[in-house]
């Protein structure tokens, strides 16, 4: 890769059902492994943040959803070393989506309730801290707009 492989860009989806459960996910490998998590993954080339965290959480739970907004961002540093950043959206699944596990590589995937999760010991701290703050906050995406042709995007959206 260049001189940007130690800098990272991920993707989590914060999906939330009409009775208030949350899609999580149970990884089967890196630091995550065995937590429920937030389905999530990077940013592939060729693609922006908001269609990779829409084919993520299709990729690992096979429900597709649509983009409401950017929660927010999660940035650290790992060994002093790699740029590990991660923008969390919130998104509404379409409607009667069920739930397939990917099973290379979670556990399993599937609906629970915030009561369900802050009671689960195996719960991330991630989903901890979402889940105590309110998720409907968020920065919608404007698209549609062009910066001028000097720059050959071939997609472009904004979340400010």
């Amino acid at each position: 890769m260049g001189k940007r492989e130690n800098v990272w860009l991920g993707v989590a989806g914060v999906v939330t059902s009409e009775d208030g459960s949350w899609l999580v996910v149970k990884k089967r490998y890196g630091g995550l492994k065995g937590s429920w998590s937030l389905p999530a993954g990077f940013v592939d080339e060729g693609e922006t943040a908001d269609q990779a965290v829409l084919r993520e959480v299709y990729e690992e739970t096979g429900v597709e959803c649509k983009v409401a907004g950017l929660i927010g961002l999660r940035t650290g540093v790992i060994r002093e070393s790699i740029s590990d950043n991660m923008l969390v959206f919130r998104l509404v699944p379409l409607p009667d989506q069920k739930v397939k596990v990917e099973e290379s590589e979670l556990y399993d995937a599937r609906f629970m309730l915030p009561e369900q999760l802050k009671a689960d010991p195996d719960t991330s701290l991630l989903l901890h801290f979402l889940l105590s703050k309110p998720i409907d906050h968020v920065v919608p995406g404007t698209a549609g707009m062009d910066p001028g042709e000097q720059f050959h995007y071939s997609a472009y959206q904004l979340f400010l």
